[in-house]
C-alpha cells in the first residue's frame, strides 16, 4: 500500500471515529472528554489532509488541485478548517456534529469510490499551468466549504423548528444588531397567549437589567453562525468566479462560454446573493433565510459535483462519466 492509500484510509478512519464521538457528545453532554476528542480529532484529520495534499505537491511538482480527487481533498480540508475555527470561537460541538459527516462522505468518495485513474497524478496540460487557475480553484473550493457549512447550519435550524407549532421568537438580530428590549431568553420556543407573551417579555426585560446583554439562544446562535459563515463564503465565490473568467480568457479566448460549470456557478452566486439581500435589506432571520440556505446547499453540490456527471463541457478534468 502506497503513502496516498495509507493516508486516505487513516483520514477516513479518524473522521469516522470523530463523527461518532460528535454524535455521542450530543447525548452525553456531561462527558468533557468527548468535546476534547471532537476538537483534536478534527484537527488531526485536518492536519493529515493537509499532509496528503503537501505530499502530492512536493512529490509530483504541481499545485494539487488539478483533478477531482485533489479538489475533494481540498474541500474536506476547507470544511474541517472552518469547523475548527467556529468551534474554537463558540466552544460547542454542534457545528462538527453536522459538518464532519460531510467531510467523512467527501473523503470516502475521493479515496474509496473514485477510480484509480482519477486519483493518479498526470502531467498538466498548458491550460492548467496558470496562476489564475491556482487562484480560481483555491478560492472557489474555500467558498464551497464556507457555503456548505453555513447552509448546513441553516438546515439544522429548520430541523430544530420543523413540525413545531410553537411561536419561534428570535430575540437577537443575527445581522449583528440586538433588539432594544429583547436581549435575553432562556427558551428557543414559546407557546401561549398574547397575555402570557407580554408577561414573558416583561420578565426578560427585568433579567436583562441584571445580566450580560447580547446573550443568544441556541436558535439565535445557529442563525447567526449560518449568516456569518455564508457572508464569508460569498465574497470568496465572487472572487473565484472573476478569477475563473480571467483564466478562461487566457485558456480558451473567452471570458464566459456558458459552460455547465460556469452556468451553475452563476446560479449558485444568485442564490446566495438573494440570501444576503434578504437578510441585509429585508432584515430576514430564522426560517425564511434558512430555507434559502438549504436550497443553496443543494445548488452548491450540483455546481461542484453534479455537472461532472454530464460528461460534457470545458471543465472535463472533473468528468466522471
Amino acid at each position: 500500500m502506497d503513502i496516498q492509500s495509507w493516508l486516505d484510509n487513516i483520514i477516513f478512519l479518524v473522521l469516522l471515529i470523530v463523527t461518532i464521538s460528535y454524535w455521542a457528545s450530543l447525548i452525553y453532554t456531561d462527558l468533557k472528554i468527548l468535546s476534547r476528542t471532537n476538537f483534536y480529532g478534527t484537527g488531526t484529520a485536518n492536519f493529515l489532509i493537509f499532509g496528503l495534499l503537501s505530499y502530492r505537491w512536493l512529490n509530483y511538482g504541481y499545485f494539487p488541485l488539478s483533478n477531482l480527487y485533489e479538489s475533494l481533498l481540498f474541500l474536506a480540508w476547507g470544511i474541517t478548517s472552518i469547523t475548527i475555527f467556529l468551534e474554537s470561537k463558540t466552544k460547542t460541538s454542534i457545528i462538527g456534529s453536522i459538518s464532519n459527516p460531510i467531510s467523512l462522505f467527501v473523503i470516502g468518495f475521493a479515496g474509496l469510490s473514485l477510480p484509480e485513474s482519477m486519483q493518479s497524478p498526470s502531467p498538466l496540460v498548458p491550460a492548467l499551468k496558470s496562476n489564475w487557475l491556482m487562484m480560481h480553484v483555491t478560492v472557489m473550493m474555500l467558498s464551497y466549504a464556507s457555503l456548505i457549512v453555513g447552509s448546513l447550519l441553516g438546515i439544522f435550524f429548520l430541523i430544530l423548528t420543523n413540525g413545531k407549532k410553537e411561536k419561534i421568537i428570535l430575540q437577537g438580530n443575527s445581522n449583528g444588531r440586538m433588539f432594544k428590549d429583547r436581549q435575553l431568553v432562556d427558551a428557543a420556543f414559546y407557546k401561549g397567549s398574547d397575555e402570557s407573551y407580554s408577561t414573558l417579555v416583561d420578565d426578560i426585560s427585568e433579567k436583562a437589567s441584571s445580566t450580560k446583554s447580547n446573550r443568544l439562544t441556541l436558535l439565535e446562535s445557529i442563525d447567526n453562525l449560518s449568516y456569518r459563515t455564508i457572508s464569508f463564503g460569498f465574497p470568496l465565490l465572487t472572487i473565484g468566479i472573476i478569477a475563473g473568467s480571467v483564466w478562461a480568457n487566457e485558456a480558451w479566448g473567452s471570458y464566459w462560454s456558458w459552460d455547465p460549470k460556469e452556468t451553475w456557478a452563476l446560479i449558485t452566486w444568485l442564490v446566495f446573493a438573494s440570501y444576503l439581500h434578504a437578510r441585509i435589506t429585508k432584515s430576514w432571520q430564522g426560517r425564511k433565510p434558512a430555507i434559502i440556505a438549504s436550497f443553496g446547499f443543494v445548488i452548491v453540490w450540483i455546481c461542484y459535483l453534479g455537472v461532472n456527471f454530464l460528461g460534457k463541457g470545458l471543465h472535463t478534468y472533473g468528468q466522471i462519466l
